[in-house]
């Protein structure tokens, strides 16, 4: 059952074939057999699909919502512009990029049936024996990708929500419908990447909301509003469901990231409140801060630390990163009132990010990335020695 002791986020490196191919077909080439086959041969139990018939992470599944506009040409006014995802986008006529943007501009409703998530997931299923299924992670773009981004209001028009709880209601009933969708076509373990929960973590996010005499209510409200749409989300799941979230501060072309800041100001709520069963959370460079706030982390929660770079190619010290487990797991115990050795089962390791979450432009070859999955994976044997 997941969480496993050695994971991965999901993405990894396209083949060139695959890039050069994509100018004619897009999902026909996609080499499941091989990218199973490769985390199964270095040994991960959480199959994904490398996210290889994606372009950028949060793939297509919010472009087949009813009700959904996609933005071509947005003017700079729409957006937080403070935002770090929004700062590396935007261009000198103060125009922005919106990367595969969206927003709401009539009622969200879903269409009944999955398109590119339930695709995905039956690439991998194809791929591994139906007893394997279970373990099979699919990740999914956090419900609130499309909101944080936005200025107050902006993210739907005023013919399509009047304010942001009636917007949350039917985005949460989106992924409801979504989830439900999946759990019957026999996905058991689903991770939400999300790096606006991350961005509460900075500095210069928090000052850019504080300043903005547009927004309604505190960063704060913000936070718990994000929690409550995520619980709503995820409240009618079986109990089988595996459930996580992954924290990231940016792993753009080139290895790019786009905030940074301690997990100290969030940590307590975030653990506390957010009905999730695991936290995948970047621990890879400083910019992500030590390991004190996981004293906050519930004894029914688990922590997947990711220690290992999926943005330099120099391997990690295996001994060192080993440490940083143990360390990890003393503030857990500390805080739980449980032993060491008992807050260390709640422990994994993974990279801190995808390896490709945009499909091309990153500094690690095809044999850095296989180094890097088989670091993570002996650390997990000889911290733990289980999958």
């Amino acid at each position: 059952m997941a969480p496993f002791r050695a994971e991965h986020m999901g993405s990894l490196l396209r083949p060139q074939r695959l890039l050069d191919a994509r100018a004619k077909v897009r999902d026909e080439d996609v080499p499941s057999d091989q990218i199973v086959k490769l985390q199964k041969e270095l040994g991960f139990k959480a199959i994904t699909s490398g996210e290889f018939n994606r372009t950028r992470f949060w793939g297509l599944m919010w472009d087949e919502f009813n009700g959904t506009i996609q933005l071509q040409d947005a003017n700079a006014d729409m957006f937080r512009l403070y935002h770090p995802d929004v700062v590396s986008l935007i261009e000198k006529d103060r125009k922005v990029m919106p990367g595969d943007s969206v927003i709401a501009g009539g009622k969200l409703r879903h269409p009944g049936k999955s398109g590119a998530s339930l695709h995905e997931l039956k690439l991998v299923q194809e791929n591994l024996p139906k007893e394997e299924w279970g373990n099979i992670k699919l990740t999914v773009i956090t419900p609130a990708w499309f909101h944080m981004r936005y200025k107050q209001g902006r993210a739907y028009t005023e013919e399509a929500y009047s304010n942001d709880e009636e917007y949350f209601a039917d985005v949460a009933k989106l992924y409801q419908e979504e989830l439900d969708i999946l759990y019957k076509s026999g996905l058991r373990n689903v991770q939400f990447d999300d790096p606006g929960m991350a961005y509460f973590c900075s500095s210069k996010f928090r000052q850019g909301w504080e300043e903005d005499k547009d927004n309604i209510g505190t960063i704060d409200d913000l936070l718990d509003a994000y929690i409550k749409l995520y619980n709503d989300s995820i409240s009618r799941l079986p109990s089988d469901m595996h459930t996580g979230i992954h924290l990231c501060r940016g792993n753009f072309i080139g290895g790019r990231h786009f905030a940074e800041g301690a997990y100290d100001v969030i940590a307590k709520k975030l653990f506390q409140n957010l009905k999730v069963n695991t936290f995948y959370l970047e621990y890879d460079t400083e910019r992500a801060g030590g390991f004190e706030p996981l004293k906050f982390l519930p004894k029914d929660k688990n922590v997947v630390l990711g220690i290992v770079s999926t943005k330099l190619r120099e391997l990690e010290d295996k001994e060192e990163m080993k440490k940083r487990i143990y360390s990890a797991a003393e503030y857990i115990a500390k805080g739980s009132g449980q032993s060491k050795e008992e807050a260390l089962k709640r422990i994994s390791v993974s990279p801190q990010c995808g390896f490709s979450t945009h499909e091309s432009g990153y500094p690690l070859t095809d044999e850095d990335q296989k180094m890097k999955l088989k670091l993570v994976r002996d650390i997990a044997d000889e911290v733990w020695g289980e999958p």
